[in-house]
């Protein structure tokens, strides 16, 4: 039975932070995955987990500058990957089997936005190889370990409004006829909503529950292919470059994914999109300050046919 679209009211909120959604949760014994770990939302999940007593292992395209940024966390370990390279995930994969751990908690939190158009592999579009693609090969790889975790584990993938822009472009997923940033980057985010839907209803077996997830508007080092007159045009900033109403903190951005990794709340409604620390419901406009889910974000035909083209493309389908 799919999860529904509606709040069941957990008492958080847009204001809530990390810290707030796990006091009380003690984390101690278990492991975190959190790509993109050392930066922005990823590096408020990864502070937060660590408080909560998680050892959190952070993959990074550029270790040193993790090993810098999470200096000082105990509890934390920094490791070589490229979500944008098949081998680089497959040996990733290789060594973190090769420890034996198993993993309860993975946040698929690394991401491009609105980049210059850029190819990877053979010719794959960068939002959806990136976001999309390296996130779901990861997890192919790393299937043993989720399904070792006693207690189950959970897979949260970091959507977004975005997601309101565009649906999955079947007919030119990879913008091989006029490249758009927007509408990659959209299509990206949708592509990690019907992820976590399919993944839920394919894990559940295995004792693997998977969520998406909406952080609100937050400014970070994830927008740094947009010029900033361009923040001031789109209402992100005031004049005076302060973030404008209605922006979270990283810590609040980054409360919707760590709720979802954890809470017991969410018991019984895998597969569900959430934002503000709760499930979503259905969105009824267009403003993406407001949020909510769009229908094509999370249809279970959509989810079985971009897993179908994933598995493809990726070479790897483990469930």
């Amino acid at each position: 039975m799919l999860t529904q679209q509606l709040r069941i009211g957990t008492g958080f909120g847009a204001h809530s932070t990390a810290d707030d959604v796990l006091a009380g949760i003690d984390l101690t014994g278990t492991t975190a995955l959190v790509t993109g770990g050392y930066s922005g939302l990823g590096l408020a999940a990864t502070r937060a987990l660590a408080r909560a007593g998680a050892h959190v292992v952070v993959p990074a395209r550029r270790p040193a500058t993790a090993e810098r940024a999470l200096h000082g966390i105990p509890g934390t370990e920094v490791h070589a990957l490229d979500l944008a390279d098949p081998e680089s995930i497959g040996a990733f994969g290789e060594r973190f089997l090769g420890t034996g751990r198993s993993l309860d908690i993975l946040i698929n939190g690394a991401g491009v936005m609105a980049c210059p158009e850029t190819r990877i592999g053979p010719g794959w579009e960068a939002h959806f190889a990136v976001n999309h693609l390296g996130h779901f090969a990861l997890v192919q790889r790393l299937r043993p370990a989720l399904a070792a975790a006693s207690g189950g584990s959970r897979v949260v993938s970091v959507a977004s409004s975005g997601h309101f822009l565009s649906g999955i472009r079947w007919d030119d997923i990879h913008f091989r006829t006029g490249y758009d940033r927007w509408l990659a980057y959209a299509q990206s985010k949708t592509a990690n909503a019907l992820f976590a839907r399919h993944l839920d209803g394919l894990g559940s077996g295995l004792g693997l529950r998977a969520f998406s997830v909406h952080p609100g508007s937050i400014l970070t080092p994830l927008q740094r292919h947009i010029p900033r007159e361009e923040w001031l045009a789109q209402g992100w900033v005031t004049p005076d470059g302060k973030p404008a109403a209605g922006f979270k903190s990283p810590e609040q951005g980054a409360a919707t994914a760590v709720w979802a990794a954890t809470s017991p709340l969410l018991e019984g409604h895998g597969g569900a999109y959430c934002q503000d620390c709760d499930i979503a419901e259905p969105a009824t406009t267009e403003d993406m300050l407001v949020g909510g889910v769009k229908p094509w974000a999370t249809d279970p035909e959509e989810a079985s046919r971009l897993w179908e083209l994933s598995a493809g493309l990726t070479g790897l389908d483990a469930f």
